[in-house]
C-alpha cells in the first residue's frame, strides 16, 4: 500500500497511472517476490492484469455481479456503506473460480474433520462382542497377501530387457520403475507377514508394525509403505493403484512396449517424458537435433483409452498417454477444446493425449492451431495428485480454448493424474 501511495503522490496528471509499472511491482516484487511457485506467480500476475487497468474505474467494471467499485461515493462513510452492503458469504466466482470450487472446499473441509476425529479416537482393543481390531486387521492382511503380485525375478527381467534393447532410454526408465515397484511389493509382503505373526504373539510388535496395524484399521496407508510409494486417499485406493501400476509394468516387460501409457502408473513421470525426448532426439540426430533444444508438444486426440489400437505415427514419434482428469474445466470432444465445467461435475476425463518432442526451431509451427485467431492456447499444468505443489508438478500441456488463457488461470484449471 505504501508503494501505491508513493506512486499516486508522484503521479503526472497528464500521463495518468503507469499501470505496467504498478502491475510489475505488485505481481513481481511486492507480492510476487515472496512466491516460490512459478504457477502461483502466474496466477498473481493474471490478477494484476485483469484487475489493474484503466478499465477498473469504468462504470461497467465489476469483479462479479454485485461486486462493483463505488465510483460515486464522496466520503469514507459512503465507501463503508457500500462494503457493508456486500454479501456476507463470497461466491467462488468473485475470484474467477467456477461455482464447483465451493463443492471442493466443503468436501475437503469435511474430509479433514473426519480425519481428525479418526486420529484422536482410542486405539485400544474393543471389549465388545464384535470383531476386534487385531482380528479385523489380520483378516485384511490375509486378503491383501492373496492379491499381492509375485516378486519380479531379476534374471527374467534382465533377459526381457536384453531382447528389447537394454540401452534404449525407455527401457532404462522401465528398469528403474520395476526396481522401485519391487521395493514396494517386498515391503508390503514383509510388513503384512510380520504383522500377522505379531498379532499371533510369535514376534514382538515393533513401532512400524504398530503403526501399520493402526493405519490399516483406519483405512490409511502405513508410514513405511508411504515412504517408498505414493500418497492416496485411502488404503483401498492405494492398494488398487499398486495392482494397476504393477499390471502396466509387468505387461510392458512380458509383451513389449504398449501402444499407450497410463501416466499415473509411474513413480517418475518426468523421467518417462525425458526418456521419450531422448529417444526422439537420437532418431533425429541426422537432422541436427540436440537434447537441450528439444521441447515437448502435444495434441489432444478424440480417442479414448479403448479406441487406441496402434502406437503414434512413426514420422511424429512420441507416446500416447491417458488417465488425466480436468479440474476446473470441462472438455468439448467434438471441438477438441476446454469448456466450462457442467454444474456439480468436479472432474472431467481427458481423451488420449499424443505427447511428442519437437526441435525448438519448429516450435512456432507446432503452436499454430487450426481455427485461425479464434482459438487461444492455455498452458495447463499437470499434477500427479490433487495437492498442487512443486513436488507433484509434471509438465505443461497446451489445450485449445475459445476464452483467453487468463480465464482458465483464474479458474484454477489443471490436469490431475489422480482425482481421488
Amino acid at each position: 500500500m505504501q508503494f501505491v501511495q508513493n506512486h499516486l503522490d508522484d503521479l503526472d496528471c497528464k500521463r495518468g497511472v503507469n499501470w505496467s509499472c504498478l502491475r510489475y511491482m505488485l505481481g513481481e516484487v511486492q507480492y510476487g517476490g515472496r512466491v516460490t511457485d512459478d504457477l502461483d506467480k502466474r496466477l498473481l500476475n493474471t490478477f494484476t492484469r485483469v484487475w489493474f487497468s484503466e478499465n477498473t474505474f469504468s462504470e461497467k467494471f465489476f469483479f462479479y455481479k454485485g461486486y462493483s467499485i463505488p465510483t460515486k461515493t464522496k466520503t469514507v462513510q459512503d465507501v463503508l456503506q457500500h462494503v457493508e452492503a456486500l454479501p456476507l458469504v463470497d461466491s467462488p466466482e468473485v475470484f474467477g473460480l467456477h461455482p464447483n470450487a465451493d463443492i471442493t472446499y466443503q468436501t475437503n473441509l469435511a474430509n479433514e474433520t473426519l480425519s481428525t476425529i479418526i486420529n484422536i479416537q482410542p486405539k485400544d482393543s474393543g471389549g465388545g462382542a464384535g470383531e476386534t481390531r487385531e482380528a479385523s486387521v489380520q483378516r485384511l492382511a490375509n486378503e491383501m497377501l492373496e492379491k499381492l503380485p509375485p516378486d519380479y525375478v531379476p534374471h527374467e527381467v534382465k533377459g526381457q530387457l536384453q531382447k528389447m534393447g537394454p540401452l534404449q532410454p525407455m527401457n532404462i526408465f522401465l528398469r528403474q520403475e520395476v526396481d522401485r515397484m519391487q521395493r514396494v511389493i517386498s515391503s508390503v509382503r514383509s510388513t503384512l507377514t510380520d504383522l500377522k505373526l505379531a498379532i499371533d504373539g510369535t514376534i514382538i510388535m515393533s513401532e512400524d508394525l504398530r503403526d501399520a496395524l493402526d493405519c490399516m484399521f483406519d483405512a490409511r496407508i502405513p508410514r513405511l509403505w508411504l515412504r517408498l510409494s505414493w500418497p492416496s486417499a485411502t488404503l483401498g485406493f492405494w492398494f488398487s493403484e499398486l495392482l494397476e501400476r504393477n499390471q502396466q509394468l509387468s505387461g510392458w516387460i512380458s509383451t513389449g512396449r504398449p501402444n499407450q501409457f497410463w501416466l499415473t502408473g509411474f513413480f517418475n513421470p518426468q523421467g518417462f517424458l525425458t526418456a521419450m525426448r531422448q529417444e526422439t532426439t537420437r532418431s533425429n540426430l541426422s537432422r541436427g537435433w540436440a537434447l537441450d533444444t528439444v521441447t515437448l508438444s502435444n495434441d489432444v486426440t478424440k480417442m479414448m483409452k479403448e479406441d487406441v489400437t496402434a502406437p503414434p505415427p512413426e514420422d511424429m514419434g512420441g507416446v500416447y498417454i491417458y488417465g488425466l482428469f480436468l479440474d476446473g474445466a470441462g472438455w468439448d470432444r467434438r471441438g477438441a477444446k476446454i469448456t466450462e465445467s457442467p454444474p456439480k461435475v468436479l472432474f472431467t476425463p481427458l481423451p488420449v493425449v499424443h505427447v511428442y518432442a519437437v526441435s525448438s526451431a519448429n516450435m512456432a509451427d507446432s503452436k499454430r492451431q487450426p481455427g485461425g485467431g479464434s482459438l487461444s492456447l492455455y498452458s495447463c499444468p499437470v499434477y500427479k495428485k490433487p495437492r498442487r505443489t512443486d513436488l507433484n508438478f509434471i509438465f505443461l500441456l497446451q489445450l485449445r480454448s475459445v476464452q483467453p488463457a487468463e480465464h482458465w488461470t483464474l479458474r484454477g484449471t489443471a490436469l490431475l493424474c489422480d482425482c481421488k
